[in-house]
C-alpha cells in the first residue's frame, strides 16, 4: 500500500462520506436494521451511530481497509451494541449460511472489485427472511451524464480507491441473487457524475 492509499485517501473518503447530506441518508437507511447485522464496507464506522440498539443485537463489520479500523473501533466503543470489525472483504469472513438478519451496505458497492461474487456471498449469508439495506451512488439516467461516467471511470478508479462512477446498482444487486422490494433514486446536491443515489431494500431471490 502506497502512502497516498494509507494516509491521504482515507481522509478524503471520510470527508466525502460524512457530509450532512450523506448523514441524512444514513439516518434514513441504517435504523431499519434488525437482529444480527453484517455491514459491508464498514470503513471508519460512520454508520454505527445510526443503529437502533433496541433492535440490533450485534454487528459484524467487514472492510479490507485495515487502516480505517482504529477510527471504526472508537465509534464502535461509543454505542451499546457489540461490534466485531474484520479487515477482510465479504468473501473473507467465511460466515455460515443464513446467519444474518440484516445486511447494510452504504456507499460501498462502487468500490468492490468483483461486485457480483460479493453480492452472491451476501445472499448466501443472509437469512431467507432477512433484508439487504443499501444506499449507493451509480449510473445516472441522463445519457450525457452516463457517457461522462463511462469515460472518466478508468481514470477515477486509481485515485478513488477503486470507485466506479458508472455501476448499474439495481442490475448488480439483482444479478447477485436478490429481489429488490423497495427502490428510489435521485440526484443529491453536488457533481452529477457521482451524486445519483440508489437506495432501498432487497431480499434473497429464493
Amino acid at each position: 500500500m502506497n502512502p497516498y492509499e494509507r494516509y491521504i485517501l482515507p481522509k478524503m473518503i471520510e470527508m466525502a462520506c460524512s457530509s450532512d447530506t450523506v448523514a441524512n441518508i444514513r439516518a434514513e437507511i441504517v435504523p431499519q436494521a434488525r437482529g444480527e447485522v453484517l455491514e459491508i464496507g464498514i470503513g471508519s464506522g460512520l454508520n454505527l451511530a445510526f443503529y437502533d440498539s433496541s433492535q440490533v443485537t450485534a454487528i459484524t463489520g467487514v472492510d479490507p481497509a485495515a487502516q480505517l479500523q482504529p477510527q471504526a473501533r472508537l465509534r464502535a466503543d461509543a454505542i451499546d451494541i457489540p461490534v466485531e470489525i474484520i479487515a477482510v472483504d465479504v468473501q473473507g469472513i467465511h460466515a455460515e449460511t443464513n446467519r444474518f438478519d440484516t445486511i447494510v451496505m452504504t456507499f460501498t458497492l462502487c468500490s468492490i472489485k468483483d461486485a457480483i461474487p460479493a453480492l452472491t456471498e451476501m445472499a448466501r449469508v443472509l437469512k431467507p427472511n432477512g433484508k439487504l439495506l443499501f444506499c449507493e451512488h451509480g449510473l445516472a439516467p441522463d445519457a450525457a451524464v452516463a457517457r461522462w461516467q463511462h469515460r472518466l471511470t478508468p481514470f477515477w478508479k486509481p485515485i478513488a480507491g477503486g470507485c466506479h462512477l458508472d455501476r448499474d446498482i439495481p442490475a448488480l444487486i439483482q444479478a447477485g441473487g436478490f429481489i429488490i422490494e423497495d427502490l428510489s433514486a435521485a440526484y443529491l446536491s453536488g457533481p452529477r457524475l457521482a451524486s445519483y443515489i440508489y437506495k432501498g431494500r432487497a431480499r434473497q431471490a429464493l
